[in-house]
């Protein structure tokens, strides 16, 4: 049963004061105060409704110091406690909302329900998963130059040449698997998470990926500040070699700011450690720091990032350190009868501090890469889903041998319980 339809029930019709409109003062009485803290009533469902009635019980405690008389608050703490498995105080808690608020028949029927069921702790959240597959076809698995002509050397003495056909666009179809498990470990925001991905391809296997990514993540309530942090850990394999290791660390917080009703701000600092096991002159750690700005209705959702870069090198790698900035922008929509759309595009900037290799290609590298993507979904059975999605690249940078674009579409089918 959904928590707020007893908490609207009981603010409207139990006549407490803090339960009525701050702005409409009673006729013949004093205008009301407005609620003093709304922020921390608002955290507090939100605690509620993932799942954490430990720090939701926290909240409504210290809001109530504030607003005695908020009649919602002392229904949400009431159920709280119920669900932690503190019946006396969960049956204290219900007996003075009778006698201090005259709760509507809704209301003492939900009381009742609860007194019949019995207090227990709220077991852990069951574990959610995603699999899903799909059959596609790029122009360019293997990132090939766009020109089939390079130039190195330096100065005047810089010469031309025919690439090697290796190097050049190889186009080809591929199946992808991707599967993805989600497990509360706690009611206190703790969940630990493992992805796994591979992409097949028709003949060109050297392009051939596989990664494994397992992650935890904690998030938690500082007052009226909301953080989650993730550890995450990966490896990825190229050809069916190891080819990459992974290890990353990410805060996020989303502070208190006064914003419209449908907008939400949130800070992140991260930092990815990237090391080749055969490739060590490319290991790095990359630091970021971002932005996001997410617009919500009812139908729709839009995200806007903005994102600081620093790349750390080793002392070995071609161009020295880099550093950058990250923009996108993604919408997802509802259709409505099953169906959804989403759409994005992201434009990623690279400069480098040092020149890439004196002598053979005397520049300092200058990398820009834009990506749109767009993508249809159809539930045609609850947790079944049919998606038709493209993706288009360009990489253009001031070292014609590494200009890339890749255009690609594929079809998937998708099963999930999340």
């Amino acid at each position: 049963m959904s928590r707020l339809l007893p908490i609207c029930l009981l603010a409207l019709s139990c006549g407490a004061a803090a339960a009525q409109d701050a702005s409409v003062p009673t006729p013949g009485t004093p205008a009301y105060e407005p609620v003093r803290n709304p922020e921390m009533y608002r955290e507090a469902l939100r605690l509620l409704n993932e799942g954490r009635p430990d720090e939701a019980a926290v909240l409504l405690q210290r809001f109530l110091e504030q607003e005695p008389e908020h009649a919602g608050a002392w229904l949400d703490l009431a159920l709280s406690e119920c669900e932690l498995g503190n019946s006396s105080e969960a049956l204290r808690l219900f007996a003075a909302i009778e006698e201090r608020f005259d709760p509507p028949p809704g209301i003492r029927e939900v009381i009742a329900a609860r007194r019949a069921e019995g207090c227990q702790r709220a077991r852990v959240r069951p574990a959610s998963w995603l699999l899903s597959t799909s059959r596609g076809r790029s122009n360019n698995v293997n990132q090939g130059a766009s020109s089939p002509t390079g130039v190195i050397g330096s100065g005047g003495s810089q010469s031309e040449f025919e690439l090697d056909p290796s190097f050049l666009p190889k186009a080809d179809n591929y199946v992808t698997a991707t599967a993805s498990f989600l497990k509360p470990l706690n009611n206190r925001g703790t969940l630990a998470i493992v992805q796994a991905y591979t992409i097949r391809h028709d003949s060109v296997h050297e392009q051939d990926v596989s990664s494994l990514l397992g992650a935890l993540e904690h998030a938690m309530s500082l007052g009226t500040w909301r953080v989650r942090g993730t550890a995450a850990f990966g490896a990825t394999t190229l050809g069916g070699q190891l080819y990459q290791r992974q290890q990353q660390a990410q805060v996020r917080v989303v502070p208190p700011v006064p914003l419209p009703k449908y907008l939400d701000l949130s800070v992140a600092a991260n930092l990815n450690h990237v090391d080749y096991p055969t490739r060590d002159s490319y290991d790095g750690n990359t630091w970021e720091l971002s932005t996001t700005l997410t617009y919500r209705n009812q139908r729709n959702q839009v995200l806007l990032t903005a994102s600081a870069l620093r790349d750390n090198g080793a002392t070995t790698r071609p161009g020295g350190d880099r550093k950058g900035w990250f923009g996108n922008v993604q919408w997802y929509t509802s259709l409505g009868r099953g169906w959804f759309a989403e759409a994005g595009l992201s434009h990623q900037v690279w400069l480098g501090s040092e020149v890439y290799s004196p002598e053979l290609i005397d520049v300092v590298r200058r990398q820009q890469t834009t990506t749109g993507r767009a993508a249809v979904q159809y539930y045609f059975r609850p947790n079944y889903s049919l998606y038709l999605e493209g993706r288009a690249t360009r990489n253009h940078e001031n070292i014609g041998l590494f200009q890339y674009n890749v255009r690609s579409v594929q079809l998937g089918l998708r099963w999930d319980n999340f």
